[in-house]
């Protein structure tokens, strides 16, 4: 936080213990890949840095000239002088303020063109990760590094390098000013600066820590919001009638929250008062010494406009030399923000297209499991010696308790993770050797919990297809009963369906995730509990549907539901990552084993239920 005093600003920075705790090393390694993102902008910065010396030159003219106006203008009373002098330190203030301004946009511009490069890396990058990655990481910290740390490298480039550049050229032009005019008063001046300067931190240290504290209990505040203003939130808050805990609960915290913002605003205030008057007092000094030597020793070459001049200069000192106090600070926190920004950046790519890739002409959707192993981290095993066959125009349903490795069987499959030992063939070639695009543009895929963007229905289901026809798009609706319901909608097939299609149900979600994978006409198709929110009567007229659709193409049913199941050309039951069985639905029944399990306690109720309707 920054505190006003004598008309400087003193900030008072200081790392927090998790920032000492987490300092990054800083290696010559490290700065020369930081400046790597600048170099395609090389010369933007150059003239940035002219610039900035030149700005701090002509910072100190109107001081120097305004001495030259009271000695030479004012004491000679030379009228013609004094205005040809104030016209030209008018001109050279606003040459200076033009020239500022002319670096803060180039500044801006270049800390935006990085900024910009960053996140296309970053999201190109990203969108090469594995499944596994998004699994294993909290997609706030994903979002997070995505735009927030990167958007802070714009105040990084724009703030901080060049506010150290501009700190330092203002002090070195505006000393050697002050040496040029009178060394002794010079030096008096410049002792000053850093007395006023370096107690700041300790002041600075005791107001971090009560920010530090107030922070948190704005993340309190902020978690409280979300949870309970959020759409369940708020509902689940009425059902249970906890306004009246709820709102305590917010006002104790909110109250937590205004005390500390009170106690960090007054945390040394007597000291900026202090260190006000000493502001104060440090012209008095210079006019003191400097008249002590006019007056009484009669040092030549020492003017009244002199001594003015050397006041004015020291204030142009104070605020530069303040803030290089505190440039560890500032510098850690940047390095600290690019070396996050590096850990994602340097996630080696696990799958991708390998150099010499094979795209086939054509596909055919015939998938092949050799002998597959597949573990996520750690040395437990989730698919242990997997084989079967997908031959085309045939549909296999894979039955199994959760946590089987169903799911994981179908994400090999267009290689959302890679086996760990074995190999899966897509028409006869193993699925790492080929094209991604080709191998994943011939495969469709619906998973129980249906994905849609906030967008309207015709662009959720253009996203399996950009060039549908709109007879293309009603064809697939009407294949996955859903293009009746469509048209009751406002606006038909241009009905924003809300965030992540919050104003359908589940199964009219589902539905339009049938719809969209009918409409990329792929060879292979894989249902991953795609049926499960249906109703019994949508889930038929699906099935009925689907018919047509599956006998052309390779199908790989995952589901609970019997009906979906007893359609199948082969069922492969998956117990503790192994085929513990497969066949038919009444050769698996005669068997007696885990597949009679799950029908005695899963199957045979929906049976039941079915009769019962």
């Amino acid at each position: 936080m920054a505190a006003q005093y004598g008309g400087r600003t003193a900030i008072g920075r200081t790392l927090s213990s998790e920032e000492r705790k987490n300092m990054p090393k800083i290696t010559k390694e490290l700065i020369w890949r930081v400046l790597s993102y600048l170099k395609p902008y090389k010369w933007h910065l150059l003239v940035v840095f002219l610039t900035i010396i030149t700005a701090s030159v002509l910072g100190v003219l109107p001081s120097i000239l305004t001495g030259k106006m009271i000695d030479e203008g004012l004491y000679n009373q030379n009228l013609n002088l004094l205005i040809k002098l104030v016209i030209i330190s008018f001109f050279v203030l606003m040459l200076s303020n033009l020239i500022t301004a002319a670096e803060t946009y180039i500044n801006v511009w270049v800390a935006q063109h990085i900024s910009f490069d960053m996140k296309n890396q970053m999201y190109a990058h990203l969108q090469k990760m594995p499944q596994k990655f998004f699994t294993s990481n909290q997609q706030g910290d994903i979002i997070t590094r995505m735009t927030s740390d990167i958007s802070s490298v714009q105040s990084v480039i724009a703030n901080t390098m060049s506010s150290i550049f501009s700190n330092i050229c203002t002090i070195i032009v505006t000393s050697v000013a002050l040496f040029q005019k009178n060394w002794v008063l010079a030096i008096v001046g410049v002792s000053l600066v850093p007395l006023l300067s370096v107690p700041t931190i300790n002041v600075g240290k005791r107001r971090w820590k009560f920010t530090k504290e107030a922070q948190e209990q704005t993340d309190k505040i902020n978690t409280i919001l979300n949870e309970t203003l959020s759409v369940s939130g708020q509902q689940l808050t009425k059902i249970f009638t906890r306004e009246e805990r709820d709102l305590k609960n917010y006002t104790d915290t909110n109250r937590k929250c205004m005390r500390l913002a009170i106690k960090e605003r007054m945390a040394g205030m007597w000291f900026w008062r202090v260190m006000n008057m000493l502001t104060g007092l440090s012209p008095l000094i210079i006019y003191l010494i400097g008249g002590i030597m006019i007056i009484k020793f009669g040092v030549s070459g020492l003017t009244i406009g002199d001594i003015t001049v050397i006041v004015t200069l020291l204030g142009r000192l104070y605020r530069p030399v303040d803030q290089l106090f505190g440039i560890q600070v500032d510098i850690v926190r940047s390095m600290a923000l690019f070396v996050r920004i590096f850990e994602y950046y340097d996630m080696p790519v696990e799958i991708e297209t390998p150099p010499d890739a094979i795209t086939p002409k054509q596909a055919f959707g015939h998938v092949e499991f050799k002998n597959v192993h597949f573990r996520y981290t750690g040395d437990k095993e989730i698919l242990r010696g997997i084989d079967f066959n997908l031959t085309p125009g045939k549909t296999v349903a894979l039955v199994g308790t959760s946590g089987a490795g169903k799911s994981t069987i179908a994400g090999l499959i267009p290689r959302m993770y890679d086996v760990t030992e074995g190999a899966v063939l897509f028409d006869g070639i193993d699925v790492r050797k080929l094209d991604l695009k080709f191998l994943r543009s011939n495969i469709a895929v619906v998973t129980q919990e249906s994905y849609l963007f906030n967008s309207t229905v015709r662009e959720n289901l253009l996203f399996a297809k950009e060039d549908a026809t709109e007879e293309q798009i009603i064809s697939a609706c009407r294949d996955a009963n859903i293009h009746d319901f469509i048209m009751t909608l406002p606006e038909g097939y241009d009905t924003l369906v809300g965030n992540r299609g919050f104003k359908l149900s589940g199964g009219e979600k589902q539905r339009i995730s049938i719809a969209r994978a009918i409409l990329k006409d792929p060879c292979l198709l894989i249902l991953d509990e795609a049926t499960s929110s249906l109703d019994s009567i949508s889930e038929y007229a699906i099935q009925q549907a689907l018919e047509p659709l599956l006998a052309g193409r390779t199908s790989l049913v995952i589901a609970h539901r019997l009906s979906t199941i007893m359609a199948a050309d082969e069922i492969i039951v998956i117990k503790d990552g192994l085929i513990a069985e497969r066949g038919k639905h009444s050769e698996l029944l005669q068997k007696d084993g885990v597949y009679k399990v799950l029908y005695d306690t899963q199957f045979r109720r929906e049976l039941l239920e079915n009769s019962c309707q």
